[in-house]
């Protein structure tokens, strides 16, 4: 008993006996005790629904009050006709409650049929985009493929009038790029190629380079031994007879641009 003590309890002192909250009479039913099942939020407040379950409960009750005594044969057949009305009375009662609830029901299922029916036209929608995305970026490949082939076949078209006579050629890159005027130095815009354009991004714009200001500027700035160039003459074999032989000028060049 140690573990289960505390500062504010002793297990040594007397507890109170049960007590119920309330007593009832021998004889008497309150009415009260017809709503114990309510509770806060599931009934109470009450509201419409359940100030009808009061009312069908005192009616009943004063219908039980006014029913009339089993000391007589006409006095049980009153009483089995008035029993047989009141269930009749109940039967449709229930009835009516089972209609209210079925139709809650169906229009919780419309809804629900409503949600879902939604969600899956949103479903189909996204699907369908999708697909005509898909079909789309296929038609545009397609096109790029048939355009690229098409521009193929006219390069292949270009080159065999060009060699009409039917005489092989093979391409001579020397011969391309020792001509100045070819492809490879001057294309045609004709290709898809602009060389006049935007021509002037990289030219230079400086202050000291494009006024003459900036050139003082800059020549002061330098050191003397820079500007002034000293110019080593290469040192040839030269024959008694004066001539340089192609073979030294040869190596001088070579030394030239190892260096």
């Amino acid at each position: 008993t140690l573990e289960t003590q505390t500062d504010y309890r002793d297990g040594e002192a007397q507890t109170d006996p049960y007590s119920p909250e309330y007593i009832v009479r021998s004889g008497s039913v309150p009415e009260i005790l017809a709503l114990a099942t309510l509770t806060w939020g599931r009934g109470l407040p009450a509201g419409q629904a359940e100030m009808e379950i009061i009312d069908r409960i005192r009616e009943k009750r004063a219908w039980e009050a006014a029913l009339p005594p089993m000391d007589s044969p006409s006095n049980v057949a009153k009483r089995l006709k008035m029993m047989e009305d009141m269930e009749r009375k109940e039967w449709a009662y229930r009835e009516e409650e089972i209609d209210k609830l079925q139709k809650v029901q169906m229009e919780v299922f419309k809804r629900l049929l409503q949600k879902q029916e939604e969600n899956q036209n949103k479903l189909d929608t996204m699907r369908l985009k999708k697909q005509w995305q898909n079909h789309q970026k296929a038609k545009e490949e397609k096109i790029r493929k048939t355009q690229h082939d098409c521009a193929l076949m006219l390069r292949k078209l270009i080159a065999k009038r060009k060699n009409w006579m039917g005489k092989l050629e093979r391409r001579d890159i020397i011969k391309e790029y020792n001509d100045f005027s070819s492809q490879t130095y001057a294309p045609l815009s004709r290709i898809g190629f602009f060389p006049d354009s935007h021509s002037d991004y990289y030219a230079a714009r400086n202050f000291y380079l494009n006024t003459f200001a900036g050139l003082c500027e800059l020549e002061e700035s330098v050191q003397h031994s820079i500007s002034q160039i000293k110019i080593k003459v290469p040192k040839t074999k030269s024959t008694n007879t004066g001539y340089i032989r192609k073979s030294a000028r040869l190596e001088a060049v070579l030394a030239q641009v190892h260096q």
